[in-house]
């Protein structure tokens, strides 16, 4: 599953250096903030039925489902010659990333033992983060060698490769249904699992980040003198992995709030630095901290959710909890088009709000661990 998970995230990410100036070219430089806002837009619209389909057809289907769309979509983007196009692939695209990560969390909350979830979340994420990093750090040096078409078609690659991985695990839902059309009728049952509401809420006020870095990270590079679009995501990347390696069990030793505001205190760092960051050097270590931060963060928060989640409604609480991050990537990219202006004057306010929800999820941890504490 680590395997499937880090050849996705390496798909989807391989290109994403190239987008902006990709969609510059095209005529629509000032709608770089649609890039993730449509992606994220149609990955959380899929993420109700995904969970349901999750909990019923099984966990490898839904997740076949996510390949066979981003292995289409990557092959289709080269031939997208306009804004609309290339938009629209976008928001077809989005559907991968709401169907395959959903039936994956579901099925690695059913494989590992609750006293270890932090470790194995830890290390589960581990790949994710590498397949970030690896991804949009290579982008330059395909584009030199191959070219954007080639670059594309190895993206669709990945994409089939991770299809392969998930082919070689066995279906861990009990007793899989039949499709059946009757399986898309969702309800708000369906959408939202009340039970992972703490953790949804935590996830939403630190992906707001996610969704900014995305979007902005590539046009910083450039000014302060960077060529590789992806220098942010190799560090990122990185010092995530290192943290993980050595705290993963943290979580499982102090409890999931307590190690989320650790996390969250990174994240309201990395966005100051990188608000205030004129040079590469305060960049680099922003996005060293910013990794440090996921993880710590990443796999807490889904450990929290397989805490939270009842054992028949894991698909729905893996899908609830990737509602609140695409929408909070949506609001990320969102922030960019009100105030992003493709010039470093406007980074500041950007990374500042940043800072700002990582800083609410802080008070609402702290809130929320004395309120159970007196009740108990």
């Amino acid at each position: 599953m680590c395997w499937a998970l880090l050849a996705f995230m390496i798909s989807f990410n391989l290109f994403l250096p190239e987008t902006n100036d990709i969609i510059t070219e095209m005529g629509g430089g000032d709608l770089k903030g649609l890039i993730f806002l449509l992606f994220s837009l149609t990955a959380a619209i899929s993420r109700p039925f995904s969970g349901k389909l999750t909990d019923t057809i099984g966990r490898k289907k839904v997740m076949y489902v996510g390949v066979i769309i981003g292995v289409t979509a990557s092959v289709i983007y080269p031939i997208s010659g306009s804004v609309v196009a290339f938009l629209s692939l976008r928001l077809y695209h989005g559907f991968a990333a709401g169907f395959l990560p959903t039936g994956a969390t579901a099925l690695v909350t059913d494989i590992i033992s609750k006293n270890g979830r932090g470790v194995a979340m830890g290390i589960w994420g581990t790949f994710i983060s590498a397949g970030f990093g690896v991804g949009q750090f290579f982008t330059l040096y395909v584009v030199e060698s191959i070219g954007r078409v080639g670059l594309f078609l190895l993206a669709g690659f990945f994409c089939l490769l991770a299809g392969f991985f998930i082919s070689q695990i066995k279906e861990t839902l009990p007793n899989p249904q039949k499709f059946k059309f009757s399986l898309l009728k969702v309800t708000f049952d369906d959408v939202f699992e009340p039970t992972v509401r703490p953790a949804a809420f935590v996830m939403f006020c630190s992906a707001v980040c996610t969704g900014v870095v995305f979007v902005t990270t590539p046009d910083i590079s450039g000014f302060v003198n960077l060529d590789n679009k992806g220098w942010f995501f190799i560090f990122y990347m990185s010092s995530t992995i290192v943290v993980r390696l050595f705290a993963s069990s943290l979580s499982d030793k102090i409890g999931r709030r307590k190690a989320l505001i650790i996390g969250l205190g990174f994240m309201m760092i990395s966005m100051l630095l990188i608000a205030t960051a004129h040079e590469w050097i305060q960049y680099t270590i922003g996005a060293i901290v910013f990794g440090l931060s996921t993880g710590v963060s990443s796999p807490t928060v889904f450990a929290w959710v397989a805490d939270l989640s009842p054992e028949h409604r894991r698909g729905v609480g893996a899908g609830t909890l990737f509602i609140a991050l695409e929408f909070a990537i949506f609001c990320g990219a969102l922030l960019t088009l009100a105030f992003y202006d493709s010039t470093l004057s406007t980074i500041p306010l950007l990374y500042s709000i940043g800072a700002g929800t990582s800083t609410i999820a802080i008070i609402y941890l702290i809130w929320h661990i004395r309120m159970k504490e007196s009740k108990t």
